[in-house]
């Protein structure tokens, strides 16, 4: 395994018909990733098979985004969201992620399947960068943990409310 990952400001930025695709067990840990995942992860499937997908996680995400990620597919509903992952050398990459539950022939949940894209750069660039920029900072000023979470996801719902939209629509109609 790598050691641990100091962020860079080198961007890897998704081509066109790219589809970042993996798959986790019930506890967020990938049991399938593809060769595009591999590669701007820049991890071999060997480093990633097993880990959790966390692996990826980049610093500049709020925790309340995953949260509601979290939240929606255990439900058992599909969430659409934008993420800022994290390379192994230190490197980044925005996608726009499609996350669905995985259930068995009893209808049970049994893990969770993931397709991402080249994100809308526009949107991304004036509305998610500054909504996730002011998430984080409300997480911070609380501490990242429960707290800050909390916080947070009371400023996102806040927000929301303001709008009249659910979070699913607010991502897919920016």
């Amino acid at each position: 395994m790598k050691p641990k990952v100091t962020p860079t400001s080198k961007e890897r930025v998704m081509r066109e018909n790219d589809f970042i695709v993996s798959k986790t067990d019930l506890k967020g840990f990938i049991t399938y990733c593809n060769r595009i995942f591999m590669e701007f992860a820049d991890y071999a499937e060997e480093e990633l098979l097993g880990k959790n997908h966390n692996i990826i996680r980049h610093p500049d995400m709020p925790s309340v985004i995953f949260k509601v990620l979290w939240d929606e597919v255990q439900a058992g509903r599909e969430v659409n969201a934008y993420v800022k992952n994290l390379s192994s050398d230190g490197g980044f990459y925005w996608v726009f992620a499609n996350i669905t539950p995985v259930t068995n022939g009893e209808g049970k949940i049994v893990g969770y399947s993931a397709v991402r894209r080249a994100p809308n750069r526009e949107k991304l660039n004036n509305v998610v960068i500054p909504l996730y920029q002011t998430l984080l900072a409300e997480e911070k000023k609380h501490g990242r943990k429960s707290d800050g979470i909390n916080a947070s996801y009371k400023l996102l719902n806040n927000i929301l409310d303001e709008k009249g939209k659910s979070y699913e629509e607010f991502i897919l109609t920016i």
